[in-house]
């Protein structure tokens, strides 16, 4: 055997014998790039609040609940500034309001009385294959797109149907018997 083979059978021998030694074997994410794992997704931020005006709360994946205006003696507090990861549930009481701008430039504002759920928010800035999905179950929300509108596959999610965003600026208001008007600004030139 030449000094290259000797090398990868001994290579491969310790490989097995730390295998049959009881060291449990685990999948490895590798560093290509080509597959992020969801639990990083996850752990790293895609938004933040920007204005936080009465009762409102984001519930993180992580079962971590951040609240706003709370009264005395409740848990923290929510402000401008509070990160928004993929997987959050974003809530405003009946005097709240939210707004949140995302890591791509979309802004979105929460009305009172409102829930909207990021299913999924991928974002390259050199990428073409960005996608964000929310869930918007109740209130009313009105946003400005960003860049994965333009550069992937943006789409929010009603209790009627799901709208595929384009680079325009909706107005959503889901009312309480479930109903959901649309409409969206016109730029004046």
């Amino acid at each position: 055997m030449n000094g290259r083979a000797t090398g990868l059978l001994v290579a491969l021998l310790a490989g097995l014998a730390f295998a049959a030694g009881g060291l449990p074997l685990r999948p490895a994410w590798s560093q290509s790039g080509s597959a992020t794992p969801a639990a990083e997704l996850d752990a790293k931020p895609i938004g933040k609040v920007v204005k936080a005006a009465g009762v409102a709360r984001i519930e993180h994946s992580a079962a971590v609940v951040v609240q706003a205006n709370l009264p005395p003696g409740g848990t923290e507090h929510t402000k401008v500034g509070d990160l928004v990861y993929r997987g959050d549930i974003i809530e405003t009481g009946p005097d709240g309001a939210l707004a949140v701008t995302f890591a791509d430039g979309t802004s979105f504002n929460v009305s009172a009385s409102a829930r909207m759920e990021v299913n999924d928010f991928v974002y390259d800035p050199k990428g073409h294959s960005n996608s964000t999905l929310l869930s918007l179950t109740k209130g009313t929300f009105a946003f400005i797109a960003g860049n994965i509108a333009k550069t992937g596959d943006m789409k929010v999610d009603t209790p009627l149907g799901t709208m595929g965003i384009r680079g325009t600026a909706p107005r959503v208001e889901i009312l309480e018997d479930g109903s959901v008007k649309f409409s969206t600004m016109i730029e004046e030139k």
